[in-house]
């Protein structure tokens, strides 16, 4: 089954998108189709990355832009450290781009945290990730005591939930925090709420660590991304990140957000665009308890090594 939309060819519209998704890539095109004027402005000028999913096979990232792509989708090349190469991100500006992906099978659609030719994130996140289980209860929980933190810092955020288990909360920021600003003060706030319920949420970036609690998950800054707001997920019934008001959070199910339910809800609201407060400043006092705290990954991993040297000592004979 094939067929044109807005100039791109589309093809395999009939095809399921992948076990449980429930929902065919034309119905993918159609949710993107009713949501555009929502998505397209939190992707827009910002290198994406995308989560594909090909018949048959595991989800792969996609950064660079195939040498395939049509000539009129934009880019952008950002130097990345961490592969020491220069990659030619794609930006969806525009609906023909998003469609274009959406039958590349792109499913998911994270955005870069700062705009195309700036260093300066727009948003600070928190992202909230529950233990093993579908109770949202201690969730909503931890995402209140975000909230509380922020608020004893004069700061407030939208919240949404990640299209999974969790939910993220951005903090809009007035572009005076550099990146390595923004990473400090998201620690800083992170281990303020997890004090203030240290039964319920923690900041332990070593899963092992947590004891079941909720993670507040501060490394969310730089080059890490997040899924948008309105971008499905590649879950059991292709459940979307959803924009929800502070007062929704109580009583929402996250699995009730899904590509067949979402455009329904929405009408010709964006709560996404509604629901979040004015850019914010962050305070140098912030800034510099953030310091002060190791920062989690590069933590976790002298704490692996060193927890597999004494695994190693302990054990001689075991590979």
């Amino acid at each position: 089954m094939s067929d044109e939309r807005d100039g791109v060819a589309l093809t395999h519209l009939d095809q399921p998108l992948f076990d449980g998704a429930g929902a065919t890539k034309q119905d993918l095109i159609d949710y993107l189709d009713a949501v555009r004027t929502r998505i397209l402005p939190v992707l827009r000028d910002r290198p994406l990355s995308v989560l594909r999913i090909r018949p048959g096979q595991e989800p792969f990232v996609q950064k660079n832009l195939p040498k395939y792509a049509p000539d009129w989708i934009e880019t952008a090349k950002v130097w990345a450290d961490a592969s020491r190469r220069t990659v030619t991100y794609p930006l969806a500006n525009d609906w023909r781009t998003l469609l274009w992906f959406a039958n590349q099978r792109a499913i998911e659609y994270h955005p870069a945290l700062a705009l195309v030719g700036q260093d300066r994130p727009t948003h600070l996140i928190l992202d909230i990730d529950p233990p093993a289980g579908d109770d949202f209860t201690p969730v909503v929980r931890t995402a209140h005591l975000v909230r509380r933190a922020l608020a004893d810092l004069g700061l407030a955020g939208a919240i949404k939930t990640s299209g999974s288990k969790g939910v993220h909360i951005f903090v809009p920021l007035d572009g005076a925090a550099t990146m390595f600003e923004v990473a400090a003060a998201t620690r800083a706030i992170g281990a303020r709420a997890a004090r203030l319920d240290p039964e319920v949420a923690t900041t332990a970036f070593i899963v092992e660590d947590r004891a079941g609690k909720v993670f507040i998950d501060s490394t969310r800054a730089g080059g890490v991304t997040v899924a948008a707001a309105y971008s499905p997920r590649i879950r059991p019934g292709l459940t979307v990140s959803y924009p929800i008001s502070w007062e929704q959070l109580d009583d929402i199910d996250p699995h009730d957000f899904t590509i067949r339910t979402v455009p329904s809800i929405l009408k010709e609201a964006d709560p996404w665009a509604d629901q979040m407060p004015a850019p914010q400043h962050l305070d140098s006092a912030l800034i510099e308890e953030g310091h002060a705290i190791p920062i989690a990954r590069v933590q976790a991993m002298h704490e692996g090594k060193r927890r597999a040297k004494t695994r190693r000592e302990a054990s001689p004979g075991e590979p």
